[in-house]
């Protein structure tokens, strides 16, 4: 078979390339190594850890929180197998709506592995062992990360990455969570929430070392005030089976020393890393780095003039947004359009609880690049609807150059800082100020009035402190 475009890897950046391309005209073909398409994130990654995380806070909520709004309850326990059921429905609904969506665009779908045979061709291995030769005039690769294993011998079931982390079929007793980023700290949160004693032991000296200083040490304090237990500075040299239970040495980065620790479960969270293998790349010019990303220019192209590459095998944050819009980018520009990513507004989210938002600079990056810069803040603890929420913690803190007020980066820690940070994500893509941010109606009273009062802070402005 023959096509215009074929897309190694399904998931978000993959199937929204794919889609982008068919409306253009593109004869177009995905190939998806699961049974499913939407790739990790709809699968194993970003939808399901958050339909347990949003769960497992209906579950707190309802022990330490409902009585306090006048809700009276006796009995409450964990269903555990419901809250699974619950997640799982959510995953087939959307990897249901992807396959729909190929349907509706005329997409062509293969299940199976794909390997390149040559810069024009792929052979992709099925399920059942039979091969089937697809050719294209252009390819992009979509495959993707997997879990840095940091050389555990994962199983699933007692050392678990992310994948086995969101199957587990009891509560564990105790947990230790190795790395304190995004995965870590979400799925830490859940099962600390639905009642395990949780340790994170992280290799570094704060949490969340991609985000702004102030918002990770905020989030770090409201963590330990939950109940998450942390060991900075340290990392797990082994794990040892015995039994039901794990012995985990631990070894203290500053001086070395070691220490022993007991669990049930270990998840390994300590970043990801692009998956290229088995890909059939000695079979083309596509290049890797020492850590295994593909090299691309400005356009998404490889070594070979027809074969791109988008998403988490590339460098970058490895966020389904971001693969999202370079796959929309790759479409358009293969169409002749102009296809283009701005990589100063990719959004960052932590899903804890408050959770924590980021685009653009931090303090320290302003720093680092020598640009001159003034600050805005302002705390949900002064904001009229959070009161109401109950949910008081965290603030948001806004970024601007002190030449022409520019806006460079915001930080939110609250209630919905996900939802909240869209605003200043397209200020930014427009160029916006400050004082633009400021200036804006913000209905009342909305947690956004806290966004606006940041602003306003900006230039010392800020009415309801």
């Amino acid at each position: 078979m023959s096509f215009d475009l074929v897309i190694i890897g399904g998931g978000p950046g993959g199937y929204t390339c794919a889609i982008r391309a068919a409306q253009l005209g593109h004869k177009v073909a995905i190939v998806e190594k699961r049974k499913t398409l939407g790739g990790t994130c709809l699968n194993v990654g970003c939808i399901p850890s958050k339909a347990l995380l949003e769960s497992s806070e209906h579950y707190s909520q309802a022990i330490h929180e409902f009585k306090d709004h006048g809700v009276d309850l006796s009995g409450i326990k964990l269903n555990l197998k419901n809250m699974m059921k619950r997640k799982d429905k959510v995953v087939k609904e959307l990897t249901s709506g992807v396959s729909f969506l190929m349907n509706k665009n005329k997409v062509t779908s293969f299940f199976g592995t794909g390997k390149f045979l040559n810069t024009k061709s792929i052979e992709i291995t099925k399920e059942d062992g039979s091969k089937e030769v697809v050719e294209s005039k252009n390819f992009v690769i979509a495959t993707g990360s997997e879990v840095n294993t940091l050389g555990f011998d994962i199983d699933e079931t007692q050392i678990v990455s992310s994948t086995g982390a969101l199957e587990l079929d009891n509560v564990p007793k105790k947990m230790v969570v190795i790395g304190a980023g995004y995965i870590g700290l979400e799925l830490g949160s859940v099962w600390q929430r639905l009642g395990s004693e949780v340790t994170v032991i992280e290799y570094g000296d704060r949490i969340a070392s991609t985000m702004d200083e102030t918002m990770a040490k905020t989030l770090h304090k409201s963590l330990k005030k939950q109940g998450l237990n942390f060991m900075m500075g340290h990392k797990v040299n082994t794990a040892t089976k015995k039994g039901k239970s794990l012995n985990l040495e631990i070894e203290k980065v500053s001086d070395n020393s070691k220490s022993t620790f007991d669990c049930d479960v270990v998840l390994v969270a300590a970043g990801r890393l692009p998956f290229t293998k088995g890909l059939g790349l000695e079979n083309t010019n596509v290049k890797t780095d020492e850590r295994g990303f593909i090299n691309v220019d400005a356009h998404f192209k490889t070594d070979d003039a027809n074969i791109f590459a988008i998403g988490d095998v590339i460098p970058g944050p490895m966020l389904a947004h971001k693969a999202e819009e370079e796959g929309v980018a790759i479409a358009e520009n293969l169409s002749g359009l102009a296809g283009h990513v701005n990589y100063k507004t990719v959004p960052g989210v932590i899903y804890t609880w408050p959770e924590v938002a980021s685009v653009g600079l931090t303090e320290a990056q302003a720093k680092e690049q020598g640009i001159s810069y003034k600050v805005g803040k302002f705390p949900f603890s002064a904001n009229g609807r959070a009161k109401a929420l109950g949910c008081t913690e965290g603030m948001v803190k806004i970024i601007a150059r002190s030449d022409n007020d520019e806006l460079i980066g915001t930080h939110i820690m609250g209630p919905r800082a996900s939802d909240m940070i869209s605003e200043a994500v397209i200020a930014m893509e427009f160029g916006g100020s400050a004082e633009d941010l400021a200036k804006a109606f913000h209905a009342h009273p909305t947690l956004s009035e806290a966004v606006r009062e940041a602003a306003l802070d900006v230039d010392k402005a800020a009415r309801q402190m």
